[in-house]
C-alpha cells in the first residue's frame, strides 16, 4: 500500500489536557485529507498531524483510517484517538453512503470495523466545509465582489466545484448550523444562447444534466468537449489542470473560453442559489477554485452573479470570498464535533 509524504510534524508534544483526541477526515472523490485536534468546548481549534492521501492508491476509507491511526500511534506523544468525524461527499442511506464520485463503496459498520475505529460518525462533506468557516482564518478569504459588512451576520451559502459540486448553507445560531443540499445534483439551467448550446449537446450523452456536468472538475472537461464539437476542434486536453494551465498560459483559444465560460456559469448559479436562500455572503471553496483565481476575479463571475434583474442591487451587498484553506473541510469535520459538545 503506497503510504503518503507527511504534511504535519513527525513528532508530538504531549499535552496536558483533559481534551480528548478526535480524528477528523475530508474525503472526497479524488483525494482523502486527514488531521487531529484537541477538543473542548470554547477551546480553540486547531488541526495537528496533517495528512493527505490519494483514494484511488488504497482499496478502503477503513484503509486510510487505519493507515493514518497506525502512523499516529508510531509518533512519540501523540494521543490516542478517542473518535473520529468524516467529513464525505454523499447521503448516508441506513448503513450504506449513496455517492457516484467515489473510488469505493462505503458502510458505516463495515469502516469501524475495518479501521479499528468504533466510535466513528459520517457527515457530509460540505455540512463541515459550511461548518469551517467561522473558524477560518482572515487570511485565507479573498473578496471577489460585494460588500463585507453586509456578510457579518446572516446565512452564508458555500460552494465548492471539485470532483463535483458541494452546496451548503450555514446558518448563524441556527439548529441545526448547517443546511445540507445536493443542489450539486439538481438541473443545470442556461442562459446564454451558448450555454443552451451546450446544454442540448449534454442532453445528448446524460439522461440528467445537473449543475455538476459543467461546475465541477469533469464537468470542466464536459464543457470544453462540448466546445471543441460546437467549433468542430479535436480535444487536445485530457484533465482539468492541463486545461486549467493552457487557459492560463493563453495558449488555446477553446481553453481559454472554456474557463470563461465555467466562471460566468458559476456566477449565475452562485447568484441563484444566493438568492433561494437569502445568503447575505458566499464562499467558493474546492479545488477548481483555488487553479482559477485569476479568472474568477476578471469579471464575468460578477457580471453573471449580479444578473438577477430587480434584485441586481441587493445582490451587490452580498460579499462573495474565494476561500484558500488546505485543511477547510479537516478543520469543518472537527468543529462540527466541537460545535456538537455538551457545554459544561
Amino acid at each position: 500500500m503506497n503510504r503518503p509524504a507527511s504534511d504535519g510534524a513527525a513528532h508530538f508534544q504531549p499535552e496536558k489536557s483533559t481534551a480528548k483526541a478526535i480524528l477528523g477526515a475530508d474525503v472526497g472523490g479524488t483525494y482523502a485529507r486527514l488531521g487531529w485536534a484537541l477538543l473542548q468546548p470554547g477551546g480553540d481549534l486547531q488541526v495537528q498531524g496533517f495528512r493527505k492521501y490519494a483514494c484511488a492508491e488504497h482499496p478502503s476509507l477503513a484503509a486510510i483510517l487505519r493507515d493514518y491511526a497506525d502512523w499516529l500511534a508510531s509518533n512519540t506523544g501523540a494521543p490516542a484517538i478517542s473518535h473520529a468525524v468524516v467529513a464525505i461527499a454523499g447521503v448516508l442511506d441506513g448503513d450504506t453512503l449513496l455517492n457516484t464520485n467515489l473510488a469505493w463503496p462505503v458502510s458505516l459498520a463495515a469502516t469501524r470495523a475495518e479501521s479499528g475505529i468504533a466510535s466513528l460518525e459520517l457527515i457530509n462533506d460540505f455540512v463541515a466545509v459550511a461548518q469551517a468557516m467561522p473558524h477560518a482564518d482572515a487570511e485565507a478569504l479573498h473578496l471577489i465582489c460585494g460588500e463585507p459588512a453586509h456578510g457579518q451576520r446572516g446565512p452564508a451559502l458555500v460552494l465548492g466545484p471539485g470532483t463535483g459540486l458541494g452546496v451548503a448553507l450555514y446558518l448563524p445560531g441556527g439548529n441545526p448550523p448547517v443546511l445540507a443540499s445536493e443542489a450539486g445534483h439538481a438541473a443545470l439551467a442556461a442562459t446564454t444562447s451558448l450555454e443552451q448550446d451546450v446544454l442540448r449537446l449534454l442532453a445528448r450523452r446524460y439522461p440528467h444534466v445537473d449543475n455538476e456536468r459543467v461546475l465541477s472538475g469533469p464537468g470542466l472537461m464536459n464543457l470544453y468537449s462540448c466546445l471543441c464539437e460546437l467549433q468542430g476542434s479535436e480535444p487536445h486536453w485530457q484533465t482539468p489542470a492541463a486545461l486549467v494551465e493552457a487557459a492560463n498560459a493563453q495558449r488555446d483559444a477553446i481553453a481559454v473560453q472554456s474557463v470563461e465560460v465555467f466562471c460566468a456559469w458559476l456566477g449565475s448559479l452562485a447568484g441563484d442559489l444566493a438568492l433561494t436562500f437569502g445568503a447575505r455572503s458566499v464562499y467558493l471553496t474546492g479545488g477548481i477554485t483555488g487553479h482559477l483565481a485569476g479568472p474568477l476575479h476578471a469579471g464575468s463571475f460578477q457580471q453573471r452573479f449580479l444578473a438577477k434583474g430587480a434584485l441586481s442591487a441587493a445582490l451587490r451587498q452580498v460579499p462573495v470570498w474565494r476561500v484558500e484553506h488546505g485543511e477547510l473541510g479537516v478543520l469543518g469535520a472537527l468543529a462540527w464535533h466541537l460545535d456538537n459538545l455538551p457545554t459544561p
